[in-house]
């Protein structure tokens, strides 16, 4: 086949390549795609005085795929359908859930339920006041353990975000299935080890973050192809490699700089948009950028699209770092390792396709299936993000 682009080809080919594309994508994003937002509980552990308290916060649809909490099945989880399963909720939580101090374990009893809203939705935030056997002092608080056992089973993406919040110390940490314990040390509190642990933080989150990784692959497809004639989509195979890596990088740049500036501004309390303009507009923001590819828009560089949506998407992240809690004392070492560990997992995944998309770019099935196809697809899953974002889909 000619390397350039055909005017969308006869129909046959159309079909081939739609079937193919639906393959295609179905193997890159296995997984929950149509996911509101990934799955995370927020557990908190402070002394708002001189007794301790755990407070844990669990999404309503969390808890409705053990509980099947949906009893209209109209496809919300009301606060009232959650209510009437209130004994059932509490010996849940217990057996997933277990504090320790000294190598003693602390009771925690029945939980005091509420509900709690966050940015993506209502949660029941269960707060106990654990017995510990001995007087908490801060020789005991750094031997404290705790243990977060819930969901996994369902859900091995499910993460929980604990939050410390001493008064000599603040630290946090992420429980996953291979890491549910643990430990609170004052020592977590350096900023040494703040940067360390909120890099790694900023890695999980961008590579849960489906629609934050559709959006830099819909804005690194055409990276290995260069436009032909200034007709809608009419490319052929880039030559060299380093004119392709050299967009790459500004892409990514321009993306990861857009973020910091709005990251910064949220977290300090400069600018801090509601939740329900900014999650939709990162949809929007997914739907955009597939449509560039497609309609091929020269007006609108790559790179201006990575930096504008960049400044959304950076909305989206300061929201994930205000739930999981930024120590006061160490806020920039947190602010600038979350932003690292971003920029690492953008990396990691340039890594992954760019060699891929090199050595495919001649072929039809590049140009058919990933980029055509491809940015269909993300079309579709974008606008489908967005109008759920919106309430108006279920």
């Amino acid at each position: 086949m000619n390397a350039r682009w055909p005017y969308l080809g006869g129909l046959a080919s159309l079909r081939h390549a739609t079937m193919a594309c639906m393959v295609f994508w179905g193997l890159l994003f296995t997984g929950n795609l149509w996911a509101h937002s990934s799955s995370n509980s927020y557990l908190t552990l402070s002394m708002p005085s001189e007794q301790l308290s755990l407070r844990a916060d669990i999404h309503l649809r969390d808890l409705d795929l053990i509980f099947d909490l949906d009893g209209n099945r109209d496809g919300q989880v009301t606060w009232r359908e959650t209510e009437s399963r209130f004994a059932e909720l509490n010996a849940w939580l217990v057996q997933g859930i277990a504090l320790s101090a000294a190598g003693q374990s602390c009771p925690l009893g029945e939980a005091d339920l509420k509900a709690s809203q966050h940015a993506d939705g209502l949660y029941l935030s269960a707060v106990w006041t654990p017995l510990c056997p001995a007087a908490l002092g801060s020789a005991d608080r750094a031997s404290m353990k705790l243990r977060y056992d819930l969901i996994f089973a369902q859900d091995n993406l499910h993460r929980g975000l604990l939050r410390v919040d001493f008064p000599d110390y603040q630290s946090s940490a992420l429980l996953s299935p291979e890491r549910p314990e643990a430990q609170v040390s004052a020592s977590d509190s350096r900023p040494l080890r703040v940067f360390g642990r909120y890099v790694l933080e900023g890695v999980w989150h961008i590579w849960i973050g489906i629609d934050h990784i559709v959006f830099l692959l819909s804005l690194l497809v055409l990276a290995p192809l260069q436009s032909s004639r200034q007709r809608v989509m009419h490319w052929r195979a880039a030559m060299q490699a380093r004119p392709v890596v050299r967009d790459v990088l500004v892409v990514v740049t321009a993306f990861t700089l857009a973020h910091s500036i709005t990251l910064g501004l949220t977290i300090t309390g400069w600018l801090t948009p509601p939740a329900d303009l900014v999650e939709p507009a990162i949809a929007l923001s997914v739907v955009l950028a597939a449509l560039n590819n497609l309609l091929g828009f020269s007006a609108l560089k790559r790179w201006r699209l990575a930096f504008v949506f960049g400044l959304v998407h950076g909305f989206g992240f300061a929201s994930v770092l205000l739930d999981l809690g930024l120590p006061a004392s160490a806020l920039l070492a947190a602010l600038g390792g979350f932003n690292v560990g971003v920029e690492l997992g953008q990396l990691a995944i340039v890594a992954v396709f760019l060699p891929l998309a090199w050595v495919l770019r001649h072929t039809a099935f590049y140009r058919w299936v990933v980029v055509f196809g491809g940015s269909v697809t993300i079309v579709v899953l974008g606008t489908f993000w967005t109008l759920q974002r919106m309430g108006w889909l279920a």
